[in-house]
């Protein structure tokens, strides 16, 4: 039987340039994401002087951020983070749905890797539960994310 080529990318960070966009609007969420991202990316070889830390006011400015990053080819992969948590209003949807559409299509534009580590959940127990307790962190799952398409971009150009 033939074997397959396959491709794909591997975690290690050590010559990446690394932007993380976080939003400020819950920022006892927003944090512990933060956290795990930055402890992701060390462990997989990035040096701090190789990361840069964007804050913006919220999940709905994300977009613009990360497409003047990506645009400028600041980095070689971002990671968006913040936390969009469910009111009683229709806001919700059209925050979230505008900042990950927006993130999105910064990513497929400019052939930049993002991580998404942006919550949107139902409640705050949600969130918290994502941010680094029963759930893991999805900052973390975001930066290993980006790490890894990051090197499989750099083998598939």
């Amino acid at each position: 039987m033939e074997t397959i080529k396959t491709i794909e990318g591997d975690l290690i960070a050590r010559d990446m340039r690394v932007t993380i966009v976080a939003s400020r609007f819950n920022n006892f969420i927003v944090e512990s994401l933060i956290k795990g991202a930055l402890h992701c990316l060390r462990q997989h070889g990035a040096t701090d002087s190789a990361i840069e830390l964007i804050r913006v006011p919220g999940a709905y400015e994300m977009p613009l951020a990360v497409e003047k990053i990506a645009a400028a080819r600041r980095a070689d992969g971002i990671i968006a983070i913040g936390a969009v948590i469910r009111g009683a209003t229709p806001h919700f949807d059209y925050v979230s749905g505008e900042c990950m559409r927006g993130i999105a299509a910064s990513g497929r534009q400019h052939g930049i890797p993002i991580g998404m580590g942006v919550l949107t959940t139902d409640t705050i127990e949600q969130a918290i539960e994502r941010a680094g307790t029963k759930a893991g962190n999805k900052g973390e799952e975001a930066a290993l994310a980006m790490i890894e398409m990051v090197n499989l971009i750099r083998k598939l150009d």
